[in-house]
């Protein structure tokens, strides 16, 4: 008793030590708080620039007698975009060559099921998608640009499909009804978005137990280095987002998805001629050895289906 009442009394090591820690405490927080605000106006930021980039390829497209411009770029880029054009529910109107895959190809759509695009566009891949699950299967866009939203409902409207539909919406807060689909789509989208954990969390909730994903997106090999980012940005037009493809599938697995795989995995080249107008004779010589590729991948996982087995 007397060792606790000596402990109590002489707590602290000297006068003002017990403030001095709660003031330590609280600049900690302060920093805590400062870094998570300057993450948050970061992100913010990021997002503004998508969203007036395709906003200005949404309007673009309408202006433009040749249809939508090319890659996630706009037009000053080479595309990426699979052939969509002999695929049943292709729509050209809604083909601004966005995509960096066929995201359909491998999701496994089945006549009936409850389909969520996020980053849908113009309406691409979700007329795509409608034309897999039929009139008794139900498809969802969700894009967070209102200029692309709006020209997906006036596709949809030429089309006259009362199970498809178009919401404005952010991918790391998807205006969707948990566990309501059977099947999530993305077609180059998830790589530019800055929170990426958020994202696959979202695509977990509104996915019903044994529910799956496929996505077609950008990654890397290994870290880019910052010089070559900016030249592979010129050219792709998505790269400024990507993670290393280890990373990527991480990321899903933190979410609690499982049987993750890459369906389909191509690399994309950066030409001479761009290095050569980009990079100094040292930094193209450091890029070519360094290794380092730029891949177009189709990724698959499902949703466990029991909760409980979520880790």
């Amino acid at each position: 008793m007397k060792f606790f009442e000596k402990q109590k009394e002489g707590a602290c090591c000297e006068p003002g030590c017990c403030g001095a820690v709660e003031t330590q405490a609280q600049t900690e927080s302060l920093k805590e708080s400062q870094t998570e605000s300057e993450t948050e106006i970061e992100s913010e930021r990021l997002k503004a620039q998508v969203r007036e980039k395709y906003a200005s390829i949404a309007v673009q497209a309408e202006t433009s007698c040749c249809g939508g411009g090319g890659g996630c770029g706009m037009a000053e880029v080479t595309t990426f975009s699979e052939e969509y054009s002999g695929m049943d529910g292709y729509v050209a109107d809604a083909d601004l060559h966005l995509g960096c895959g066929v995201p359909t190809d491998l999701a496994r759509l089945r006549a009936g099921d409850a389909v969520v695009d996020l980053g849908s566009g113009a309406g691409n891949d979700a007329f795509v998608a409608r034309a897999l699950v039929g009139e008794a299967g139900r498809v969802i866009g969700v894009d967070m640009t209102p200029q692309m939203v709006a020209k997906a409902r006036a596709n949809n409207r030429k089309m006259g499909y009362a199970n498809v539909e178009f919401r404005l919406g952010e991918i790391e807060h998807v205006p969707v009804e948990s566990g309501s689909a059977d099947v999530v789509l993305s077609n180059c989208v998830l790589n530019l978005v800055p929170d990426k954990d958020r994202a696959f969390a979202e695509m977990f909730r509104i996915l019903k137990p044994g529910g799956h994903f496929s996505v077609s997106d950008i990654v890397l090999s290994a870290p880019l280095p910052d010089f070559a980012r900016k030249a592979a940005e010129l050219y792709t037009g998505c790269v400024s987002g990507a993670q290393e493809k280890s990373g990527y599938l991480e990321t899903a697995r933190r979410a609690g998805f499982q049987g993750i795989r890459v369906d389909r995995e191509r690399e994309i080249n950066l030409p001479d001629s761009l290095l050569e107008e980009n990079l100094t004779p040292d930094q193209r010589a450091e890029f070519r050895a360094s290794g380092v590729k730029i891949l177009s991948i189709n990724l698959f996982g499902e949703r466990p289906a029991f909760p409980e087995t979520r880790k």
